[in-house]
């Protein structure tokens, strides 16, 4: 087959959405498959372009055998509204423009969020004739309200009804959790026509391994009991809880713990200052790292932190974090309600804690820096769980599959029409 694929981050950005499109499309390549990626420059997420990349009109290359079209877009941070929602409409018009250049694939796929993204995939898949797959990885725009990105009542319902028309144009939806497709049921959509293939972790990458020397010395020079965040620091990850916890742990003297922020994003710099005017030395911000860099950090880390926000929507989402750490033996802490806590509790491979308490992270924290041999339990437990049901292999070949059926059954139609 010729897989068109619509993706508004792409690698090299290591975020969730750039890393599941490249790691399912090399595979894809692999299995035979030609594989064309439309996105735009590298930017996320201060909205400066990587080094080595230039904001053009059109760009090309490959990467592991795969086609990437990197197209025009104006470039903002990830941070505020306006200027972003410029970015991901500019993307959508150019996208759409040089898919008609792209020969003709046998399916097209777009990826949401941002559901412009999703109506690019749309639009393509009318202009040239193809079926299309689209896969919702977040419920847009309720996300950004859940966060408090946006106010504006009536802008929220012309996103909502663009939406909805989205999600009826799709032939099929792929969605990455139980969570996500209950929530489209609850929009109305037909569950028959959703698959859900979940995240999941690269094991080319992502491997139980020994402690990385060159960061113990940055990061861990004292042997200090390290918990480490590694993402996207924005609006929606609510990481003041960090800043809280670190305080209180620095009254009890707890100075063998320290925590790690690697990333960047709206909220960083806040959270920099933050930490230096109430003096918490206990804090390192370490910047985004490049994706090869990330297992080495990992090595250090005593226990990984994912946590998002206290609200109704993450109840509904699995972070690709949680994978990513359990498949490099490390025990986790959870500040996700829902289907995430149902994960890691099944998994046992960590402790769950409510969202945005700084005194039960400060007190989990303590507890695990106190008891190695629970850390290694936890560390086993979740590494034995994903790299039975979550290796990146399978998940790409399961998607391939569901790709396969659906384009089996739309040539039927078209030939019966």
């Amino acid at each position: 087959m010729h897989i068109l694929f619509f993706s508004h981050y792409f690698t090299p950005e290591g975020n969730a959405p750039a890393s599941r499109t490249f790691e399912n499309c090399k595979r894809w390549v692999r299995r035979g498959h030609r594989v064309t990626v439309i996105t735009c420059a590298p930017n996320v997420p201060n909205g400066i372009v990587y080094e080595g990349y230039k904001n053009k009109i059109y760009q090309r290359e490959h990467i592991e055998g795969i086609d990437v079209i990197r197209v025009w877009t104006y470039i903002a941070a990830n941070k505020g509204t306006l200027l972003r929602i410029i970015n991901y409409i500019s993307y959508m018009f150019s996208s759409i423009f040089f898919s008609l250049f792209v020969t003709k694939p046998d399916i097209i796929i777009a990826t949401s969020p941002q559901f412009f993204c999703g109506w690019a995939g749309v639009i393509s898949s009318r202009l040239r004739r193809v079926p299309f797959i689209l896969e919702v990885r977040d419920i847009w725009p309720e996300s950004i309200v859940a966060v408090g990105a946006m106010r504006n009542k009536r802008i929220l319902r012309i996103l909502e009804w663009l939406e909805i028309k989205m999600y009826a144009a799709a032939k099929h939806i792929v969605t990455v959790g139980l969570g996500y497709k209950q929530k489209l049921i609850e929009k109305g959509i037909n569950p028959e026509i959703i698959s859900i293939i979940t995240n999941g972790f690269d094991s080319e990458i992502f491997y139980p391994r020994q402690l990385d020397e060159k960061f113990r010395q940055l990061y861990k020079p004292n042997q200090e009991f390290v918990c480490s965040y590694v993402g996207t620091i924005g609006m929606a990850c609510a990481l003041d809880v960090v800043l809280r916890a670190a305080k209180l742990l620095k009254n009890r003297e707890k100075y063998n713990i320290k925590f790690l922020l690697v990333g960047d994003g709206a909220v960083k710099k806040q959270l920099q200052q933050e930490a230096i005017d109430n003096n918490l030395d206990n804090i390192v911000f370490v910047d985004r790292q490049d994706k090869h860099l990330i297992p080495g950090l990992l090595s250090i880390t005593d226990v990984c932190l994912v946590h998002l926000k206290k609200a109704d929507l993450f109840k509904t989402v699995l972070p690709s974090k949680i994978f990513e750490a359990a498949a490099m033996a490390e025990p986790i802490i959870l500040g996700v309600e829902g289907y995430a806590a149902q994960f890691l509790k099944e998994a046992n491979a960590g402790i769950c804690i409510e969202p945005e308490n700084a005194e039960q992270l400060a007190r989990v924290v303590e507890n695990l820096a106190g008891d190695s041999n629970l850390c290694k339990s936890l560390g086993q437990s979740g590494y034995e769980y994903v790299k039975k049901h979550h290796n990146r292999d399978t998940l790409a070949n399961e998607y391939l599959n569901t790709i396969t059926r659906f384009c089996g059954r739309a040539n039927k139609r078209v030939m019966a029409s």
